[in-house]
């Protein structure tokens, strides 16, 4: 079973094809499994829409970033949380912007912002709902070197805060320097679960 745990980050590891963006599609309700169960905080979970998975605390910041580009940043965050972008939505995200150490210009146009604000941008929506357990798909696929290092900063705050934080990464260098434990997927399967410490490249590299 892939465990997450809070407080912890998990990668999630598999070349093309292994299975990893289906099995995010079924955490965060956009696929029904045919097969296993979803358990958050050891309850049951039967997802009927992506909307249930938000309402059981799981967000996910997708490859391709799910954003309204001529809204602003800030427009962008509290759109469909029910709160509207005034003073007290832009003070409880630049609390959550300096809490993780990003610049992130809350009034610029989403259409204007580099792709490392875009992704922030998406972090900052799923932290301004609540949200608990975080999974981002290949997010250093489109940073800088520099980009991905204050991104996994970023990563380690948010599981020093209790959150659980997964991505995934085929590079096994990123695993080594920022997960605390990996999983490896194959054809669909579970391969292998263990303590990121340590690990062997090269074994995780036949595994996968």
């Amino acid at each position: 079973a892939l465990t997450l745990r809070r407080g912890e980050i998990h990668a999630l590891l598999g070349e093309n094809g292994a299975g990893k963006s289906t099995l995010i599609s079924m955490i965060c309700g956009q696929y029904r499994p045919d097969s296993g169960a979803i358990l958050v905080n050891e309850e049951l979970q039967d997802f009927g829409g992506p909307r249930d998975a938000l309402d059981a605390g799981i967000g996910v910041v997708h490859q391709d970033f799910r954003l309204v580009p001529p809204f602003t940043a800030l427009e962008n965050i509290v759109l469909g949380s029910g709160e509207s972008a005034g003073r007290a939505a832009r003070r409880k995200c630049q609390e959550i912007l300096d809490r993780l150490g990003f610049n992130l210009e809350l009034d610029a146009r989403v259409a204007s912002l580099p792709v490392g604000q875009r992704q922030q941008t998406e972090i900052l929506k799923l932290l301004f709902r609540g949200l608990d357990i975080l999974i981002l798909d290949e997010p250093t696929a489109v940073l800088t070197p520099q980009q991905a290092e204050q991104l996994f900063v970023a990563l380690r705050t948010l599981a020093d805060d209790g959150n659980a934080v997964a991505f995934v990464s085929h590079r096994l260098h990123e695993v080594a320097a920022v997960a605390d434990h990996l999983t490896v997927l194959r054809g669909g399967r579970l391969i292998a679960e263990r303590p990121a410490d340590g690990i062997n490249p090269k074994e995780i590299a036949h595994l996968m």
